[in-house]
C-alpha cells in the first residue's frame, strides 16, 4: 500500500482550506495551492481562526495549533506540489476547470502519486480519463465544515487501483473521519439525497407555500434536521447547488432532478448566499484583508 507523507491541496477556498487544517492538524506537511494571493491569505487566517476555536474550547492545546499551522504551507505555483504523495482538487465545481488543472497535475507530480478530487457530484471516472495514470485517481469528497463533520465519501473511478482505494480509505480514517465507499454515480450518496431535497423546498417557496424561514423551520423542528434546506443551500452556496443539480439531471436524465427556475434565478442575480451576503437569506460579509 502507498504511503502519505505529503499531502497537497488545489484551491484555498472553504473546502480546500477545512481540508488542509484537518490533514495538518494530524501531522502531515500540508501544501497548499491557489493563483490567488488573496485567497491564500484569506486561507491562512481563516485557519487560523478555526484552530483559535478549538483552543477556546479546550479541544486543542495551543502547542497542537502551533504545530498545525507549521504543518501548512501557501503557494502560487503547482510545482510546488511535485513531490506531494497525494494531491486533493477543491476547486471550483465545473468539469472544464476540473479537467484543465488534473491534466497539468498529471504533467506535476510524480507518477506514483495520487490524485483525488473533492467533487461533489462530477464523474470521477471522467476526470481520471484526463490524467498519465487514471488508476491512481480517486474521489475523495468531503463535507463541510471539513474541520467538524465526520463524513467522507470515497469514489473509486472504473480504473481505480485497489491499493489507491485502501490507501486513501485508511487516510481517511487516520484523520479522525469516517470514510464511506460510494460507487461512481452522478451526485454519489449524498447530494444525489440531499440536493433534490434542497431543490424541491426552493420549489415549495417560489410556489408561495411557506416563508423561507417558515420552511427551514418545519425541516428543523418537524424532521429534526440540523439547518433548514435553505439556510443549508445558502451555506454550500447557490451556484453549487445548481451546478449539481444541472449534473444529476444531464446524468441521471430524470426531471426530478431539473433545477428549480427560482434557484436559476438568483444565481443569475449573483445572489449565491453567505459568500455573496445575500441568497435565501442575509449575512454579513467579511472582505479578505488586502494584500500589498
Amino acid at each position: 500500500m502507498a504511503i502519505i507523507r505529503r499531502v497537497g491541496v488545489v484551491g484555498a477556498g472553504q473546502m480546500g482550506a477545512g481540508i488542509a487544517q484537518v490533514i495538518a492538524a494530524k501531522g502531515f506537511p500540508v501544501i497548499v495551492y491557489d493563483l490567488e494571493p488573496t485567497m491564500l491569505t484569506r486561507a491562512r487566517t481563516g485557519i487560523e481562526a478555526s484552530l483559535g476555536k478549538f483552543v477556546e474550547k479546550g479541544k486543542l492545546d495551543p502547542g497542537e495549533q502551533a504545530a498545525t499551522l507549521a504543518n501548512l504551507t501557501f503557494v502560487q505555483s503547482l510545482d510546488a506540489l511535485s513531490d506531494c504523495d497525494l494531491v486533493i482538487e477543491a476547486i471550483v465545481e465545473r468539469l472544464d476547470a476540473k479537467e484543465a488543472l488534473f491534466r497539468q497535475l498529471s504533467a506535476v507530480v510524480r507518477d506514483d502519486a495520487i490524485l483525488a478530487s473533492n467533487t461533489s457530484s462530477l464523474p470521477i471516472t471522467q476526470l481520471a480519463a484526463v490524467v498519465k495514470r487514471p488508476e491512481r485517481f480517486i474521489g475523495m469528497h468531503f463535507m463541510n465544515p471539513v474541520p467538524l463533520m465526520q463524513l467522507v465519501e470515497i469514489i473509486r473511478g472504473l480504473k481505480t487501483d485497489e491499493t489507491v482505494y485502501e490507501c486513501v480509505f485508511s487516510l481517511a480514517q487516520a484523520l479522525g473521519k469516517t470514510p464511506v465507499t460510494v460507487n461512481d454515480a452522478a451526485g454519489f450518496v449524498s447530494n444525489r439525497i440531499l440536493m433534490p431535497m434542497i431543490n424541491e423546498a426552493i420549489v415549495t417557496l417560489a410556489e408561495g407555500v411557506a416563508s423561507a424561514a417558515d420552511i427551514d423551520t418545519v425541516m428543523k423542528l418537524g424532521m429534526n434536521h440540523p439547518m433548514g434546506p435553505l439556510t443549508l443551500a445558502d451555506f454550500i452556496g447557490l451556484d453549487t447547488c445548481l451546478a449539481i443539480m444541472e449534473v444529476l439531471h444531464a446524468e441521471l436524465g430524470d426531471d426530478k432532478y431539473r433545477p428549480a427556475p427560482l434557484l436559476r434565478k438568483y444565481v443569475r442575480a449573483g445572489m449565491l448566499g453567505k459568500k455573496t451576503g445575500e441568497g435565501f437569506f442575509k449575512y454579513e460579509v467579511k472582505l479578505p484583508a488586502r494584500v500589498s
